[in-house]
């Protein structure tokens, strides 16, 4: 979901300003322009502006072409590079639809809605993804988007940032209550890969090197680790409840970004109607490109030797992201650094407690069984960017170095996940 700088509630912001400001505000000038325009959009006008609000936009071409061939059945790496470049526009407009829905919906409902959508492309992949057993491209995309956001999106945000100001400043406590937020997603993934660890160590003492080949197919391990993964999933939906309740309701006023013209900028530029109904269509039309996205993975990975955690963690997140990416970079230049990381750390925090407990729910529903068990090198590589955001955000302040170190750590782990096995 990409906020604009006058919406910082899409990620979490807690800002939304139509029903706040009253018409005895020095702004009201500005608000009685929004309405002026707002009376004049329409269903078709919406529409237009959807289609037509965004460079990004063009690369809608690739829609159309990404169902021809899959229709055609045109060579696996044409579907994957086809639907591959449709999901970034695809992603592009449902942020503009769920930003413009949210408008009119009141900051209560309005930051259900945006959290809900926040990262539906993510959701969308993973969906589709567990409905085919692909149940590796399902964590790998998750744990990628994570490091996407928290590293490449914070670090260039950062970047940004510093280039015009030595120093940028943001709300500390704010700051630190959504890196407390990621450390217990991180935690939660950590603790089956050390019960599949301490299983296993178990094993190899009890049963020396034969049972230690066995144990991969350990019935009592899978189904410990199904218990644990399944119940600390309804566990993490309650507290992302509960931090939307905090982040939106009780302690909303953490969240807010300084208002700067921002109502010169919030216009209705599509009818609520009009925006719901192409938040469906989207969704839809992008359901049906992930799906042929994710069904070509593999022949892709086989073929040009690509290591599927590679297309899962790398490819895909910065997909999914690139309108997010946008989104904060510029907003950190212009120094909103409130706005940039409600944008990388809130999208962060929606898929890890969030968006990976509802899939594991979800694959119990269908008969999948995803766990929130990664491989012990994904797990590292988490902990280790979760520890080097918190150390970095916890004084409120921000410069290009600091970026510049986020940035190399995911390089390095790029780097990592390019050499990992086929059949990782």
């Amino acid at each position: 979901m990409a906020p604009t700088e006058s919406t910082p509630l899409v990620r979490g912001s807690g800002n939304n300003g139509n029903d706040r400001l009253p018409t005895h505000s020095p702004s009201f000038p500005a608000f009685a322009r929004s309405e002026q325009h707002g009376a004049q959009v329409n269903f078709a006008s919406s529409i237009w502006w959807l289609l037509t609000s965004s460079w990004i936009n063009t690369l809608l071409v690739f829609v159309p072409l990404g169902f021809l061939a899959e229709i055609l059945h045109w060579p696996a790496v044409a579907i994957f590079s086809i639907n591959f470049l449709a999901i970034i526009p695809l992603a592009k407009l449902l942020g503009d639809c769920t930003e413009q829905a949210s408008l009119k919906l009141g900051q209560t409902l309005g930051g259900l809605l945006n959290a809900t959508f926040g990262n539906a492309v993510e959701l969308i992949v993973g969906i589709v993804a567990l409905a085919q057993g692909q149940l590796r491209i399902v964590q790998t995309s998750l744990i990628g988007s994570i490091l996407s956001n928290i590293l490449l999106v914070l670090g260039m945000s950062f970047v940004a940032g510093g280039i015009f100001t030595s120093e940028n400043s943001f709300q500390q406590t704010a700051a630190q209550a959504s890196a407390s937020i990621m450390t217990l997603g991180c935690i939660t993934v950590a603790i089956p890969a050390a019960y599949q660890g301490g299983q296993r160590m178990s094993r190899l003492f009890e049963q020396g090197f034969e049972g230690l080949i066995a144990f991969d197919t350990d019935k009592q391990t899978e189904d410990g680790l199904l218990f644990i993964s399944r119940g600390t999933s309804i566990i993490l939906l309650c507290i992302y409840v509960l931090y939307l309740f905090f982040q939106l309701q009780t302690h909303a006023f953490l969240y807010e970004a300084e208002e700067d013209d921002q109502e010169d900028e919030e216009e209705m530029k599509m009818t609520p109607t009009a925006a719901l109904v192409g938040l469906l269509a989207v969704t839809v039309v992008t359901s049906f490109s992930a799906d042929y996205l994710v069904g070509a993975i593999d022949e892709v990975a086989t073929s040009y030797k690509i290591p599927k955690a590679f297309i899962g963690t790398i490819l895909l997140p910065i997909v999914a992201n690139a309108a997010e990416h946008t989104t904060s970079v510029w907003m950190a230049a212009k120094n909103k650094m409130e706005i940039a990381l409600a944008v990388a750390l809130g999208s962060s925090i929606q898929i890890a407690v969030g968006v990976i407990p509802a899939l594991v729910i979800a694959g119990w529903v269908i008969g999948q069984p995803l766990t929130l068990y990664f491989h012990s090198f994904e797990t590292a590589i988490l902990v280790a960017a979760v520890l080097l955001v918190n150390t970095l955000v916890q004084d409120g302040k921000s410069n290009y170095m600091e970026g510049a170190m986020l940035c190399s750590l995911y390089l390095v782990a790029a780097l990592s996940f390019w050499v990992q096995p086929q059949d990782s």
